[in-house]
């Protein structure tokens, strides 16, 4: 087991939930990637997704999309993300996930380079969102010979039998979309019991939310159902405030990370 299988594994044991906290890579700026993890990690995540900076963002609202630009304008790289979190790999135990576009993985090297050099860098699984899952297999298959997870998602509106053959194509953990449309933060909690439940008809493969979820109650209403609760936008506007704000990023980063861990049973709240 890789460190994402056994994050999920040993929650399972002890009827426990991860905190899936998401961060833009180079984002406030370059260099802070480690920082952010390593706080991140203080903070109770168990498992962090590193969105690859991308000029076109798939699904993302104005928060992260706007991170991402900004972090491009500021010399950001693919590159210069995986070095940055190879160069924390060894100081933290946490999961890291890469959230890339199919596009920059291509650009290099696609199934072998890429993933080769994701490995290298010390990520443990992988998100390609805009791969279409009739393309994957073979990603899936080399990703499994690397020792990554692979993970497709999967949205409200998906058919039931595409959204099982999405579960049954992933590796790790499955990754559903709480709400539709783009990324944001969200007043309400998100109602995922129907679908959760959906899924596990489908997989025995743990299955984290995300999309819309911003505070410690959102969290504790999905993982009521859900393995784990993915924070993105939340998490990304807290450091770009803190950023503004001349404060310290690092620190917003895991002074939210613990609110959102309060959401978890047996978190003291």
């Amino acid at each position: 087991m890789n460190r994402i299988e056994r994050a999920f594994h040993t929650a399972r044991q002890s009827d426990a939930r991860l905190l899936m906290p998401f961060i833009c890579g180079g984002f406030p700026r370059p260099g802070m990637t480690g920082p952010l993890l390593a706080a991140l990690e203080r903070g109770g995540a168990s498992v962090v997704e590193i969105g690859i900076p991308f000029s076109d963002p798939i699904a993302d609202g104005p928060v992260i999309a706007g991170a991402m630009h900004k972090a491009i304008e500021a010399g950001t790289t693919p590159e210069r993300v995986f070095e940055e979190a190879l160069s924390v790999r060894d100081t933290i135990g946490i999961g890291l996930v890469a959230m890339v576009s199919v596009s920059i993985a291509h650009r290099l090297g696609g199934r072998e380079g890429f993933l080769a050099r994701t490995r290298e860098s010390g990520f443990d699984g992988v998100i390609i969102p805009d791969l279409p899952f009739e393309e994957s297999g073979a990603y899936r298959e080399r990703c499994g010979e690397l020792g990554l997870t692979f993970s497709h998602l999967v949205a409200p509106t998906t058919p039931r039998d595409r959204a099982a053959a999405l579960a049954k194509g992933s590796t790790g953990f499955v990754y559903l979309l709480a709400r539709t449309g783009i990324t944001g933060e969200r007043s309400d909690a998100p109602d995922v019991a129907e679908r959760v439940a959906a899924l596990r008809r489908a997989t025995d493969l743990p299955i984290a939310c995300g999309f819309g979820i911003a505070t410690a109650e959102h969290v504790r209403a999905v993982v009521a159902h859900a393995d784990a609760a993915i924070v993105g936008s939340a998490m990304v506007r807290r450091i770009e405030r803190a950023a503004g704000s001349g404060l310290d990023p690092i620190e917003a980063a895991e002074a939210l990370t613990r609110e959102l861990a309060a959401g978890l049973p047996g978190t003291p709240g």
